[in-house]
């Protein structure tokens, strides 16, 4: 694609766009687990199903049961996500370097903010759904077990089954530490892996946006490690591909002062996705370890 810009332009492959979206998705713990759907830029009306339809023994003769399961309808509205990564002139000389860094940077910043606005943010509008008022469980040093059999149950109770848990770091380290009667780690197989790939059946995904640190207060927050839910009950849409922008005459706030690009010889690169998200935010549970 082409892109306009003051002074001449800037060529850029349609495939880096898409390789763009494509790093964002793999980036991105939510994308990884929650269903994808196209969505327009008017928005679109999902159903969500409350109930499942019932069936019922009868005899050859008489009437078959008519079970009409409960529906309710949600509409997903496309948000704008964006970034402006500043660059110095050398890269433009060099169009491959120039790919490299776009791909290197944009994809991470882009899903670092969308997982951790559905994790815990405030939501960008009111057809944005998030899982910070969902329900906590402590996964502390001697709850660890107990708090992620109380997520299954919570989940199970809503009509879900727990089949993905998003960790962070600090999560996966809580889940290291879990200990048996005989001292032996409960999550990992051996001490060469390191890693959770499996928590009571469901897959566990490491991304360092599902953290919130706590504070401390009467009564303390605590801090929130990670989400475990029913992931076939969350959707989220993207309008279209990443769109980039690229301008060489702009003036960028950097560290709160404003810096013109033309002045110190450099140029910026603005990437924007519109995505949405759904989900029935009943069937997912945070994680939490006391705040110290």
């Amino acid at each position: 694609m082409s892109i306009s810009v003051y002074r001449g332009d800037i060529s850029l492959p349609t495939e880096l766009s898409n390789e763009i979206m494509q790093k964002t998705q793999e980036q991105s713990a939510v994308m990884q687990l929650a269903r994808q759907i196209a969505l327009p830029g008017r928005g679109l009306t999902i159903p969500v199903i409350a109930g499942d339809p019932t069936a019922a023994w009868v005899d050859e003769t008489d009437a078959k049961p008519v079970s009409t399961p409960t529906l309710s309808q949600k509409v997903m509205s496309a948000y704008k996500l964006a970034v402006i990564v500043p660059f110095s002139m050398e890269f433009r000389r060099d169009a491959a370097a120039l790919y490299d860094a776009l791909v290197q940077r944009l994809p991470g910043a882009l899903a670092a903010k969308f997982d951790n606005t559905v994790f815990f943010g405030s939501a960008p509008g009111s057809n944005f759904d998030t899982f910070a008022a969902c329900t906590a469980q402590n996964i502390g040093s001697t709850n660890t077990y107990a708090g992620l059999v109380a997520a299954d149950g919570d989940i199970a109770v809503h009509g879900g089954i727990m089949n993905g848990i998003v960790l962070s770091p600090a999560g996966k380290s809580t889940l290291l530490g879990a200990l048996d009667g005989d001292s032996r780690p409960l999550f990992i197989n051996s001490v060469a892996e390191g890693a959770v790939p499996m928590v009571l059946g469901a897959r566990a995904v490491l991304c360092k946006a599902a953290y919130k640190a706590g504070a401390s207060g009467s009564p303390s927050t605590p801090n929130k490690v990670g989400v475990a839910g029913d992931w076939t009950q969350a959707v989220y849409g993207t309008v279209e591909g990443v769109r980039i922008t690229y301008s060489e005459d702009a003036a960028l706030t950097i560290n709160s002062t404003l810096t013109s690009l033309f002045e110190h010889n450099m140029f910026a690169v603005r990437a924007e996705i519109e995505v949405g998200f759904r989900a029935d935010t009943s069937c997912f549970n945070l994680l939490t370890t006391p705040y110290a």
